[in-house]
């Protein structure tokens, strides 16, 4: 496990703490810089987020904490089984824990616990196997594909989601916005093989 060392400060600046857990080590075997590149996709999704790109920007508490788990499609599919009844492992599930904040796969309390003061905003738990699987089967880094699924599960943290077509435009403009700042291309574009 690996906390932020790059949360960006000032008086104004919210302080989100991004904390990574490995769980998996073919992440470390196969990307050794998976820990950082997740910390900075949640960071480009709280930017984009907080700065209002999409009509129903958010704000972000003055202090919280985000939770990325890279783990295997086993684990996955525990969780899916167990909070969605679905069978098998998907790419990624974010578990959000504030009121509202909820997604495919998440669950949400009636308001969000807090741990050493920070509000918690929840844990956006990833695949192996099936994103390094994804990554190959789209034509894309697997890199990016990791940064767009990180991004992707922040974003339903704070309470975005794409469950009709007006949703679902708002959501990828974010998407693609965040992964922009980190230089990755639009995945929604279909690669040429």
């Amino acid at each position: 496990m690996s906390d932020d060392p790059d949360s960006p400060s000032g008086p104004d600046t919210p302080q989100i703490s991004i904390v990574v857990t490995v769980l998996t080590p073919a992440w470390r075997d196969a990307l050794p810089d998976a820990e950082p590149l997740a910390r900075r996709a949640a960071r480009a999704a709280l930017a984009v987020a907080e700065d209002g790109v999409a009509e129903d920007g958010v704000t972000l508490p003055d202090e919280a904490e985000v939770g990325l788990v890279l783990a295997d499609d086993a684990t996955l599919g525990r969780l899916n089984r167990q909070y969605r009844g679905v069978e098998g492992p998907t790419n990624v599930l974010s578990f959000a824990t504030s009121e509202g904040a909820t997604s495919e796969g998440a669950v949400s309390g009636d308001s969000a616990p807090e741990s050493n003061g920070l509000l918690l905003l929840g844990d956006v738990v990833l695949a192996y196997e099936t994103v390094r699987r994804e990554s190959e089967e789209q034509g894309k880094r697997f890199s990016d594909h990791l940064c767009h699924l990180v991004v992707h599960g922040v974003l339903h943290q704070l309470g975005y989601k794409h469950g009709g077509e007006a949703q679902a435009a708002a959501m990828e403009r974010l998407e693609i916005a965040a992964l922009a700042d980190l230089g990755v291309s639009d995945p929604y574009v279909l690669a040429v093989p």
